[in-house]
């Protein structure tokens, strides 16, 4: 009997999964999520994908090696607003951090138009409302040093006037104690004789980071997710292992790659975002596959559009983030979010008369008009629709028939609103939604110094290759990559199937040069160590552990830091010079050619230790022949389509995705048909099927045109 890797993603809609064979065959299925209780639309996938290749529910999972499982189940409850009753002990006399947040109200990278109108914004709601937050007298000072002992009379009356208030999980956060954590440690003690089934979280073990603000946050939202993640985790876990599945369990995580289950009991903050940074994962162990080293990846869906980028063959990261207008510092695969998708709502501005598309969703229900599932708001779905991009008679492999005379009807009404035509409306709905997201894909590239049109883009998702030809064309980027097929519509699932164990291990000691490199070592050798023991607990061998280094560095007396790469685990006096010139070149890379100061005295803020191991990957098999010869029956008819390239309705050539060969070389305009995406190529474009059976688009063919 074949082996499976398989992996999982639980979206808003569908829970997918994939499976892959000894051989790297791929198998994927769909079925409805179910919010009350996700595990059950895990194991309905799962069920699904087993009945596609002959396998009973247990079967299955004893033939599965690796199953690796993106969860939203905290991204959900804080959306949701259904995470646990929190409370906080902290420094005394720093109760309100939380609630003060940072000069900006908490508005950092949001909508230009509410920083510039203060008065139009407002703070979040608390997580911890101030009647929850507890201080105590304790003090360790800027060096590490403990100047004020813990009242621990104090800690136990706190803790028993918060489980008074019903609280169901604990946050820790004193002043620098990422520095000296021996106080949090003890507070954590006190509360396991007091309460042992409370959830408590330290910010040390967590977000062992300065930035006081942006530690309890952390911890803050890390205790109220706490519990639900646990529950839903260990609810699966159990329910998996009954079943027959035996290895153990792996969640994938924030930072690209997965953490056991253990894990994610006491840091489920770490699997916020997870499933997006799956698709990341994916499309970098396809790159290396196929040598691609700069790659951007596009995740359109019903409701988001995903931007993430690899560039030299690594997944570029980022180190604060924003949940509800709160910041916090972990680290994570810098994935960029805007609200355009299929269900994207169209509508006119009254005051400019202009065109938008999105930010609202229609969401699955009642979704696009064309859905016929009561939803009487133009989407970008319905646009795709009457443009012809989608088949109305035979969408989703002919699982569901749409309503294109009631999408033209809901468009019409805004075409006579504006003076335009159906088609012209229609057209500029798809383009508005297009050119937003190539501003999002030069936005994630050029501010990180990067130019777009030096990466291929991979078109992922269900709407994703729909239109990111054209996205790609407007951003200069020349090849458009639909990886795998149909699987492009569970890459996310496939991503997490690929992904690597990885534990991210950070400390902050600041230290100026010119540098002692005996403490720079001492500290990188500290989060070596962590990092292997954690490895080990894995049940990983030394054997199988890999370390990445990197210090995050700055000018003295500036706040902006880089992250500088390191080659070695530790650092020679002879390195020095070769640390500073590193630090020159990202610095230059980020802010522009000439803006590092020669000579200027430097600074090391954050120390980090990536500790990974290599997990069985999938087995992706290139095809022994490629043909030009297009098999007959891959052509399955012609379809009306209009093409904002010539202004007109054209005949266009359909094919079914499934029939095509490697080698096959069609020239657009053309739609070619899976039962999950439909994947557009515009007149002046070529797409080909290569080796590994991708679809490639060339987004500037000359002469096809």
């Amino acid at each position: 009997m074949s082996s499976y890797l398989c992996g999982l993603d639980i979206g808003g809609t569908f829970t997918d999964c994939v499976l892959i064979d000894d051989a790297g065959r791929l198998t994927i299925s769909k079925a409805p999520s179910t919010p009350g209780n996700f595990a059950d639309g895990v194991l309905e996938a799962l069920q699904r994908a087993g009945a596609r290749i002959g396998l009973e529910l247990p079967q299955l999972l004893q033939s599965i090696t690796m199953l690796a499982h993106g969860t939203t189940a905290g991204t959900n409850a804080i959306i949701q607003r259904r995470g646990a009753k929190v409370g906080l002990i902290t420094t005394r006399g720093h109760n309100d951090v939380i609630h003060i947040m940072r000069g900006s109200r908490g508005l950092s990278g949001q909508d230009i138009k509410l920083i510039v109108h203060i008065p139009e914004s407002s703070k979040p709601d608390p997580i911890i409302p101030k009647r929850l937050i507890r201080g105590v007298s304790e003090r360790v000072d800027c060096f590490g040093k403990v100047v004020v002992e813990l009242n621990e009379d104090e800690v136990r009356q706190a803790i028993r006037e918060l489980l008074d208030q019903g609280v169901e999980a604990l946050a820790v956060c004193f002043l620098w104690s990422f520095l000296e954590p021996k106080h949090e440690q003890r507070v954590k003690e006190i509360a396991a004789e007091i309460a042992p089934a409370l959830y408590v979280t330290c910010s040390h073990e967590l977000a062992p980071k300065w930035g006081e603000y942006e530690r309890t946050t952390a911890v803050a939202l890390n205790a109220y997710i706490g519990p639900l993640t646990v529950n839903y985790v260990t609810n699966l876990d159990q329910r998996l292992k009954d079943m027959g599945y035996e290895p153990p369990l792996q969640i994938t995580q924030r930072a690209g790659g997965t953490i056991s289950v253990r894990k994610a009991r006491e840091a489920p903050l770490l699997t916020l975002d997870s499933g997006p940074v799956s698709g990341v994962t994916g499309s970098l162990y396809l790159g290396q596959v196929m040598n691609e080293k700069h790659i951007i990846t596009t995740d359109m869906g019903g409701t988001s559009f995903d931007v993430g980028v690899i560039h030299d063959a690594k997944a570029v990261v980022s180190y604060k983030s924003l949940v509800h207008q709160y910041e916090y510092f972990l680290p994570k695969v810098d994935v960029q979010t805007m609200g355009t998708g299929g269900g994207s709502k169209v509508w006119i501005d009254k005051t400019t008369r202009t065109l938008k598309v999105g930010p609202q969703s229609a969401g699955a229900v009642p979704g696009p008009i064309c859905y016929s599932r009561g939803g009487d708001v133009p989407t970008t779905t319905d646009a795709d629709v009457v443009l012809g991009y989608l088949d109305a008679e035979n969408f989703a492999g002919g699982t569901m028939k749409l309503d294109k005379a009631g999408a033209t009807r809901g468009l019409q009404q805004l075409a006579d609103e504006l003076g335009m035509g159906l088609y012209e409306l229609a057209s500029g709905v798809a383009q508005i939604a297009e050119f937003q997201m190539a501003d999002l894909v030069r936005k994630a590239t050029i501010q990180k110094g990067l130019d777009p049109r030096e990466f291929v883009l991979f078109a992922f998702g269900g709407a994703g290759p729909v239109h990111m030809a054209v996205t790609a064309r407007e951003a200069g980027i020349k090849r458009v990559i639909v990886p795998q097929g149909d699987t492009a519509s569970t890459w996310c699932a496939f991503g997490a199937a690929s992904a690597d164990t990885l534990h991210v291990n950070e400390q902050v000691r600041i230290m100026s040069s010119p540098f002692d490199v005996s403490k720079i070592n001492a500290v990188l050798g500290e989060l070596a160590a962590k990092g292997r023991a954690q490895l080990e607990e894995d049940g990983i061998a030394a054997a199988q552990q890999t370390f990445r280094y990197s210090i995050d560095m700055r000018h003295r007396g500036q706040i902006n830091e880089v992250e500088v790469e390191l080659d070695k685990a530790a650092l020679a006096e002879s390195d020095l010079d070769d640390l500073r010139a590193r630090f020159v070149r990202r610095y230059e890379q980020l802010y522009g050619r000439g803006a590092s100061l020669p000579g200027a005295r430097l600074e090391c803020v954050t120390f980090r230790v990536r500790a990974s191991a290599t997990a069985r990957k999938p087995k992706l098999v290139a095809a022994d022949t490629l043909t030009e010869v297009i098999p007959s029956d891959a052509k399955t008819g012609e379809r009306d389509i209009y093409w904002a390239e010539w202004k007109k309705l054209a005949p266009t050539p359909i094919y079914d995705g499934y029939r095509l060969l490697p080698g096959n070389l069609i020239d657009g305009p053309c739609v070619i048909e899976t039962t999950t995406t439909s994947i557009v190529v515009h007149p002046g474009q070529r797409v080909a099927v290569d080796a590994l059976r991708n679809f490639v688009i060339d987004t500037d063919a000359v002469g096809v045109a």
